[in-house]
């Protein structure tokens, strides 16, 4: 399963890099009220945007690869790294958006860590 480990995270960092691409394209569009009158034209901002479609794409190629790493890992190795994920989008949370990483997440990046390297280490 070890061998399948780059096509796993390639997966992981492209469903990454779609949620950065898209909170930078909400930060470029803004906050918004959910009503009736917005529909149209903040869901034409949104369509529009370069990085919301950017982070669409990420989204379908990552699913794309995440179909080929179902058909050949385990889902009970495969799945739990998707936590990788976690860490990634905290670091470029912090280093795109300057997002606080306190105490407590990175205590919580830190158990990520820990638990993405015991199942690395159980591939069989």
């Amino acid at each position: 399963m070890n061998r399948y480990l780059f096509l796993i995270i390639t997966g992981v960092m492209l469903n990454a890099a779609a949620q950065i691409t898209l909170k930078q394209g909400m930060l470029q569009i803004g906050r918004f009220a959910f009503s009736l009158k917005n529909i149209i034209p903040v869901g034409l901002e949104i369509a529009s945007s370069p990085y919301v479609i950017a982070g669409i794409l990420c989204y379908i190629v990552s699913v794309i690869i995440w179909l080929m790493v179902l058909s050949r890992v385990d889902v009970s190795y495969a799945y739990p790294l998707l936590s990788i994920g976690y860490i990634v989008t905290a670091f470029a949370g912090k280093l795109l958006f300057d997002e606080p990483i306190g105490p407590q997440r990175w205590s919580g990046i830190l158990v990520i860590c820990i638990g993405v390297y015991l199942i690395t280490r159980s591939a069989g």
